[in-house]
């Protein structure tokens, strides 16, 4: 926010001119005091709203509350003690009936007299393993093919080199895998990786080498990423979220569209529909879009639009917090109660909620709305001679109300479809770990490497859900046998 230059401050002598100039004067300075003192309030009112917001009350990231101790939360306590639960199984190392290798330790003399042992027969053998990995090295394999001159003809006969043996020298298809698995799997950053390779491994390459191997990567997945792209389109629940992300030092947005089994990821200068449409999904969808409420994405009309609560109940965290207000509990309270019946009715093998059920819920909905609206009337604007521009401002409570009401069947369409999540979670998770890579490397130094990181992590965590392994399958995918992914979403 702007600072704005003080106003001069009265002077008695400028009071009494005032005063002295009749009724009229006094009257508009007093008004133009009193409109002074609203523009503060409404000001202050402000500040002290953003800072009441923190990550448990708002939208505002874990990260941008500071390092005071965060108390509360919205999940309740729960009943189970700390640590591992009863029943679960753990896990521990376990004894092996086979081993890759025995070392036998013998006794050759005796300890009382010194004696030889050489020739005594051994009475008992006490046995105890170790799990170890084996010194790690490159091995280089070279590939020869032989070159044979026909008798008969003459014809000049070459065998053929291995699929993806296409230079003289070259990293092999496991090792490539690795590189990409630290660097857009764990999140390394490339000097990072570089040292890795080199103490663990023994490998000396450059960050222009790890760059090319991801550059390769890029290209191999991009008939997967249409694939999971053309697969997000059908699937009959997408979640859409997006965040900030530096590239070259300039604010750009990266977008996600996200199932439980798939990830793509798409980056782009702009936050709204120019990236929504240049994505290429949300133009086209026609089934439920779950997502934050973000104004961008009602713009399209293919899809039944359904709003995230979890957002719901943290703005509702402030109202109460910051307000006082009552009705903000209690319609935390009935969202929360709707979550817990449809997980019952889901336990119960029940494919909807009873009327009865759902005619209670409605009642109660509007029931909060009418009470929050009596705690939150609407605001009158002073009569003036010009016209105002735009909607009169409303407090945060007023715009929750409206939100509410104005989109009722998007913030409950939990309870009247089973296949709609309660809370948008699926596509935050999903995006999180993107936060992470920027937390740890800094921003992106081109538009392309970040598109290259977008790819490859859209892979990675489609992979995760999926329940293959990360590294088997870069190892496919560089020796030109990808891991197939479902060809319909779950």
């Amino acid at each position: 926010m702007s600072q704005r230059e003080p106003r001069p401050r009265l002077t008695r002598d400028e009071i009494r001119a005032v005063y002295r100039q009749g009724e009229g004067a006094v009257v508009e300075l007093v008004e133009g005091l009193l409109q002074r003192i609203e523009e503060l309030e409404s000001r202050l009112d402000g500040l002290e709203g953003q800072l009441s917001k923190n990550s448990k009350n708002s939208s505002k990231p874990p990260s941008g509350d500071g390092f005071g101790k965060r108390t509360g939360s919205l999940r309740g306590k729960s009943q189970k003690g700390s640590g591992g639960q009863k029943g679960h199984p753990g896990q521990t190392l376990e004894w092996r009936d086979e081993v890759d290798e025995i070392i036998v330790h013998r006794v050759e003399h005796c300890v009382g007299c010194g004696a030889s042992l050489a020739d005594v027969a051994i009475e008992q053998e006490l046995a105890r393993q170790v799990h170890e990995i084996p010194p790690m090295q490159v091995r280089v394999s070279e590939h020869r093919v032989e070159v044979k001159c026909c008798a008969a003809c003459g014809t000049s006969n070459e065998g053929e080199f291995p699929v993806g043996v296409n230079t003289v020298v070259q990293y092999g298809a496991r090792l490539k895998g690795v590189m990409v698995y630290l660097m857009d799997a764990q999140l390394l950053p490339s000097e990072r990786t570089v040292e890795l390779l080199q103490e663990v491994l023994g490998v000396t390459v450059s960050e222009g080498t790890l760059y090319n191997v991801r550059s390769q990567c890029f290209e191999e997945l991009e008939a997967v990423t249409t694939q999971i792209q053309q697969s997000l389109l059908v699937s009959a629940v997408v979640h859409f979220d997006e965040t900030g992300l530096r590239v070259n030092g300039q604010l750009w947005w990266l977008h996600v569209a996200s199932s439980s089994g798939l990830t793509y990821y798409f980056i782009h200068p702009k936050r709204g529909q120019a990236a929504m449409a240049a994505m290429g999904i949300l133009p086209q969808y026609t089934g439920k879009a779950l997502h934050d409420g973000w104004k961008s994405y009602a713009g399209y009309l293919l899809c039944t639009h359904c709003l995230c609560n979890a957002h719901h109940l943290r703005e509702l965290q402030f109202i109460l917090e910051r307000y006082g207000q009552f009705w903000a509990f209690q319609m935390s309270l009935l969202l929360v109660t709707i979550y817990v019946a449809v997980q019952a009715a889901k336990t119960a093998a029940e494919t909807a909620l009873s009327l009865e059920q759902l005619s209670a819920f409605e009642a109660r909905y509007q029931a909060i709305l009418e009470e929050g609206w009596q705690s939150n009337p609407p605001i009158h604007q002073p009569s003036q001679t010009a016209k105002p521009r735009g909607r009169p401002k409303q407090s945060p409570p007023q715009n929750l109300l409206e939100r509410l009401h104005s989109q009722r069947q998007q913030v409950l369409g939990l309870m009247y479809d089973f296949a709609v999540p309660f809370d948008n979670n699926q596509a935050e998770r999903d995006i999180r770990m993107m936060k992470l890579k920027q937390k740890i490397s800094g921003s992106f130094r081109s538009s392309h490497g970040a598109k290259i990181f977008c790819r490859i992590r859209g892979y990675l965590s489609t992979l995760r859900k999926q329940g293959h392994s990360v590294l088997d399958a870069l190892f496919a995918l560089f020796s030109g046998q990808p891991i197939p992914l479902f060809a319909q979403p779950e």
